[in-house]
């Protein structure tokens, strides 16, 4: 906040100015700067009660990849992204599949969501971790007693990021698109998937039927995840004072859904717990995004 006090008290001081007006060209995009970080500002001010982290207001990128279990974590995969959807359309947000990977059989290997919205990473992001699912497998002949796990990861989507992309650190590839919304573009490679060699980082978009744009959508997914690896190298310097920094990774199972023997979903953060499993699974999450939210800014 004070960051921003600051960039708009100089951005003030440049409009108070007698030959402000001489370059317009220049001036309009001075007041154009302004206007924005001052409704950046006031979102920031003007938050809800819970959201008190600095990116809580931004759009969220979320991404789900299937772990180990084949068809069973695949389908587990496509049954948390049906609860997100849920969640995010009752809370009045829009839903964008950037890329999607169907599974082998059923469900889906991996997909990734642009979720449009007022703090829609703020409402999101307690979801970063593996979700662990126990339930008799439709998929299984005896009907035997499975645990299936799944990542999911959640960023917020930075319109302009302080990343610089050189191109000798970008590989770059185009392929067909595949699965739901790439019927329209099969005859071309219109998908597109960017390394960042030196981290290693993939990601990839077939959402638009233009190789351009797929390529725009692709790199601002990038820029964002550069920059979330960026904020998270600044948390670590400050571990000693912040305290342990949540790390996304599969060594951290943050919730368990339970449909047999019995019914049940709990958060091993907060020890938040249902046994209404069916209303999460069809998106009712406001309960433990609060439980969390409260843990993380209020714990004692």
């Amino acid at each position: 906040m004070q960051d921003i006090e600051k960039k708009l008290q100089d951005l003030q001081n440049q409009m108070s100015s007698p030959s402000f007006w001489q370059d317009k060209e220049k001036a309009q995009k001075v007041v154009q700067e302004y206007n924005d970080l001052k409704a950046q500002y006031e979102a920031l001010k003007n938050r809800p009660e819970f959201f008190k982290g600095e990116y809580d207001d931004k759009n969220a990128i979320l991404s789900i990849t299937s772990g180990a279990g084949g068809t069973e974590a695949q389908d587990w995969a496509s049954m948390l992204l049906r609860m997100y959807i849920r969640f995010a359309q009752k809370r009045g947000f829009l839903v964008e599949i950037l890329d999607q990977n169907p599974g082998t059989e059923a469900g889906i290997k991996s997909v990734t969501i642009l979720i449009k919205g007022s703090f829609a990473f703020g409402w999101f992001k307690s979801e970063n971790g593996v979700h662990r699912l126990v339930r008799l497998s439709p998929f299984d002949a005896d009907h035997a007693r499975h645990t299936s796990f799944v990542l999911v990861e959640v960023i917020p989507e930075f319109s302009a990021p302080e990343i610089e992309l050189k191109p000798e650190d970008l590989k770059i590839e185009t392929f067909r698109a595949s699965g739901p919304g790439g019927q329209y573009v099969q005859k071309t490679e219109s998908a597109v998937r960017i390394t960042h060699i030196p981290t290693k980082i993939t990601v990839s978009c077939q959402s638009e039927r233009s190789q351009l744009q797929n390529k725009e959508t692709a790199l601002m997914i990038l820029k964002s995840k550069l920059f979330q690896l960026k904020l998270k190298e600044k948390e670590k310097e400050l571990k000693k004072v912040r305290g342990e920094v949540y790390d996304a990774s599969w060594g951290n199972q943050i919730r368990s859904y339970v449909l047999h023997p019995y019914k049940m979903v709990k958060d091993h953060r907060t020890g938040w717990e249902t046994n209404n499993a069916e209303a999460v699974l069809d998106g009712d999450l406001e309960g433990v995004v609060k439980a969390y939210l409260e843990s993380k800014y209020y714990k004692s």
